[in-house]
């Protein structure tokens, strides 16, 4: 009888023909085949980009109203969720609690590949009622071939809960259809090496995982133009950006806002307000608060001419 396995016929597994010889090949060659595969993913992505849409709204909604987002996988899915959740708080000012990854196998797990712990169902379900996942929330399950039994442990402990289910898959005939809330799954092909989903795979997941939180928190107020108006200052880089942005918004010189800053406790919508409005930190906040966090509403302002004046000025 032929040998038959549950992995042969997912697309993640197939040989791809156009690197069978890729071990024959020059460096330059194999360069240039790995970026003609790769070229594959972003046509792949943006046919999922209505998919992707639907997924932000999901996760903008649920976070408007005190929900959380979790990100879950296991491998290189896994990774991709913990580089999104740990980024959220440094660009965006998110609580740490807001976005988080849950990895399989754990914090071990994230620098040293503990191989099986993917197919730990049980251990999925439990990851999610350690974190007390509710309906409030929002859970994203990444899986690559669409099977791994540790993020669909995680999805079902989170139907029992009530929450918000979004699957990121790169196998469009996942099964999951029916039991969660939305499927994105960007068909990128087989991988130069079969098998290796950290490649094309890793690279789509990569792309809709950014747009999913990026966006998610631009619809919040994250962001005023594309400005990063909520952003940390916990290094001189980033207290250099804090500076540039309530400079361009406010239109004062370094030593304004410097001062801005400072009295406002290095918050930037804070200081911006505070400029914009000749309001001092507590009414600037208490503005804000108004406004649902919005400078845009805080203000009365669009800042969009400011910053096109600003690049036709520097084109000259």
């Amino acid at each position: 009888m032929p040998y038959q396995s549950k992995w042969q016929a997912l697309p993640t597994e197939a040989i791809n023909e156009a690197s069978l010889a890729i071990d024959k090949m020059s460096p330059l060659a194999i360069v240039d085949l790995v970026i003609n595969e790769d070229r594959k993913v972003v046509a792949a992505v943006a046919k999922e980009r209505e998919r992707i849409a639907h997924g932000v709204e999901i996760i903008a909604n649920a976070l408007k109203k005190n929900g959380r987002l979790f990100l879950v996988g296991a491998g290189t899915s896994g990774r991709l969720g913990i580089v999104e959740a740990a980024e959220m708080p440094p660009t965006f000012g998110t609580p740490p609690e807001l976005v988080q990854a849950i990895m399989a196998g754990g914090q071990d797990a994230v620098f040293r590949a503990k191989e099986g712990v993917e197919d730990n169902y049980e251990e999925g379900t439990r990851a999610v009622a350690r974190l007390r996942v509710n309906k409030r929330d929002v859970i994203v399950g990444v899986s690559a071939s669409g099977i791994t039994q540790f993020v669909r442990g995680a999805l079902t402990g989170a139907r029992k809960v009530g929450a918000r289910i979004i699957f990121v898959t790169c196998w469009p005939g996942a099964d999951l259809q029916n039991f969660v809330d939305l499927i994105i799954a960007p068909a990128v092909g087989p991988e130069v090496i079969a098998g290796s989903t950290r490649l094309k795979a890793g690279t789509a997941t990569k792309m809709v995982l950014n747009m999913l939180t990026t966006i998610a928190m631009v619809r919040i107020g994250k962001t005023y133009g594309n400005l990063m108006v909520d952003v940390r200052t916990g290094s001189e880089k980033l207290k250099d950006r804090a500076k540039r942005i309530v400079m361009i918004v406010t239109d004062v010189d370094e030593v304004e806002a410097s001062d801005l800053l400072k009295r406002s406790k290095w918050n930037v919508k804070v200081a911006i307000v505070m400029q914009k409005a000749n309001l001092s930190a507590t009414q600037a906040t208490k503005r804000l608060r108004q406004s649902n966090d919005l400078i845009r509403e805080a203000i009365g302002e669009d800042i969009e001419p400011r910053l096109r004046a600003l690049l036709a000025l520097n084109k000259k």
